[in-house]
């Protein structure tokens, strides 16, 4: 079982050098499913999972290095989860942040105590805002977790600054990197959650994923190209090669090291593009 650091915890904090060092572990918890307990299990709790976990245990943890990707005039953005509690949303306001994501839901059994902060705050900061939602396809299908999602805060409205739901498909941090899933297995778990999607809210959800897990894990199945936005996880100066059938990225995750939350994004347009996107 591979050792996920949790950097999240601090990396926006003074314990960041320890973190980085491999001392401050997710570990397993009897009980609640919002923070980890200190024991001796490099596993963490259902519900620790956040965006880009994976990509900091196998694709490495970027140093936060400048984008040089310049296809497009990029709008800066952020993703956060528990770990960082309550966010301080005119900093980053004032860092020029102008969207935001935040973790609502994992499986069918988790939704993050902090939500309502971090999307309500977002949004009345003026910041555009969206949710996502962790998958573990080990545990419940697709529609089901796109049913839960939905109803715990994943859904879409169109005044303009609310963002498509997003689907956060990467390794698995509780177990086997696919989730036990052959690669068409996998490809129609993801189908279910989409569909799913777009027939609750109307919107094609945006999937969040690395080139290399995808490739593993959906033998780099290009059929969702056409419909659903892409979020690629690189944490390099620039985003790489992208899974196949998409010829360009919506987002892209390009470090987690970023000021005051770590995790930071760019988003593959100007401002006035993203509140298209919002607006559907």
């Amino acid at each position: 079982m591979r050792r996920f650091i949790d950097l999240h915890r601090s990396r926006s904090r003074p314990a960041v050098t320890a973190a980085l060092t491999g001392l401050l572990l997710f570990v397993s918890a009897p009980a609640a499913l919002s923070e980890p307990v200190p024991g001796a299990s490099s596993t963490p709790a259902r519900g620790n999972a956040y965006m880009g976990m994976g990509v900091l245990a196998h694709d490495g943890a970027g140093v936060g290095a400048p984008p040089t990707d310049d296809r497009a005039t990029q709008t800066e953005g952020v993703d956060v989860s528990s770990h960082q509690g309550d966010v301080d949303w005119p900093k980053l306001w004032d860092g020029s942040v102008r969207w935001a994501y935040t973790k609502a839901t994992e499986g069918t059994y988790y939704t993050n105590p902090y939500f309502a902060q971090q999307y309500n705050g977002s949004y009345n900061t003026g910041m555009v805002r969206g949710a996502y939602h962790f998958a573990t396809p080990d545990t419940t299908g697709g529609a089901a977790q796109a049913d839960y999602f939905v109803d715990h805060g994943g859904g879409w409205s169109k005044d303009g600054k609310t963002l498509p739901g997003a689907l956060d498909i990467e390794w698995n941090p509780y177990g086997d990197d696919c989730y036990g899933k052959s690669t068409s297995g996998m490809v129609g778990w993801i189908r279910d959650f989409l569909d799913r999607y777009k027939s609750r809210t109307g919107r094609d959800a945006v999937i969040y994923t690395a080139t290399s897990w995808w490739t593993q894990c959906t033998g780099n199945y290009g059929g969702f190209a056409a419909k659903n936005p892409l979020w690629i996880a690189r944490y390099a100066a620039t985003a790489g090669t992208l899974p196949s059938g998409w010829s360009y990225y919506t987002m892209w995750q390009y470090t987690s090291t970023g000021a005051t939350v770590g995790d930071h994004d760019r988003f593959n347009g100007s401002q006035t593009q993203l509140t298209k996107l919002a607006t559907g």
